[in-house]
């Protein structure tokens, strides 16, 4: 079997590391022994964008905030279920991923970091959230393994009480706020009702119709 290269690290803001790992033609993100992503496994991370677009289809000119780069599976989703008046700007937290996109896994995104739609923010996605009202159509959250954050503990900041009220804001009326988990949390399930979204749970698998099982979260502006 091939092994593992380390290519790169990279400081996550407010602690931690992220490590960038090549296996032939496979790429793998870690945090410690976690793995964050990877290049063979895209199928939920796709249902993401996908489901979401589809709750908000025939909108005029809608606008999408990703917030997490990761391999880019979610960003090229949804382009393609998006028209050309569309705009989808991704927030990452991290430069050295974006930088990674661009240099040694520029084959798995496919230049779609060029597609003149979208737009890059090198920063915090809890900002442009919270910075915004009615701005966007559909919130696509994948920034960690779920509501309970490990990559960065500020991340819990988007799925508590008063991250989902700013995320609520940030939706234009009946726009949809996606989140992305490797498993169930019924106790966010009620946080988002409590916080006036009509909240919609999806199980999907890691790649396609194998792999794990992981949540996707629908949950629509009333």
């Amino acid at each position: 079997m091939i092994p593992w290269t380390l290519l790169d690290t990279a400081k996550i803001p407010g602690g931690g590391e992220l490590r960038l790992k090549q296996r032939g033609q496979e790429f793998s993100i870690m945090l410690g022994t976690n793995e964050l992503m990877n290049s063979r496994l895209s199928g939920s991370e796709r249902a993401l964008a996908t489901l979401s677009c589809e709750k908000i289809q025939g909108r005029k000119a809608p606008h999408v905030l990703i917030g997490g780069l990761g391999m880019g599976f979610t960003l090229r989703a949804a382009l393609g279920e998006l028209d050309v008046d569309a705009k989808v700007t991704v927030a990452e937290l991290v430069p050295a991923v974006v930088a990674w996109a661009r240099g040694p896994m520029a084959t798995v995104f496919d230049g779609c970091l060029d597609d003149p739609r979208v737009a890059i923010h090198e920063g915090d996605v809890r900002s442009l959230i919270r910075a915004s009202k009615a701005t966007y159509d559909a919130i696509l959250l994948d920034v960690d393994n779920g509501p309970d954050g490990i990559t960065s503990e500020a991340n819990d900041g988007l799925y508590d009480y008063q991250g989902l009220k700013a995320a609520h804001s940030a939706l234009c009326p009946g726009g949809v706020l996606a989140v992305w988990s490797s498993g169930p949390d019924e106790r966010f399930t009620r946080r988002l009702r409590d916080s006036g979204f009509a909240a919609e749970v999806v199980h999907t698998r890691a790649n396609g119709k194998s792999g794990a099982r992981h949540v996707i979260w629908l949950a629509a502006k009333a």
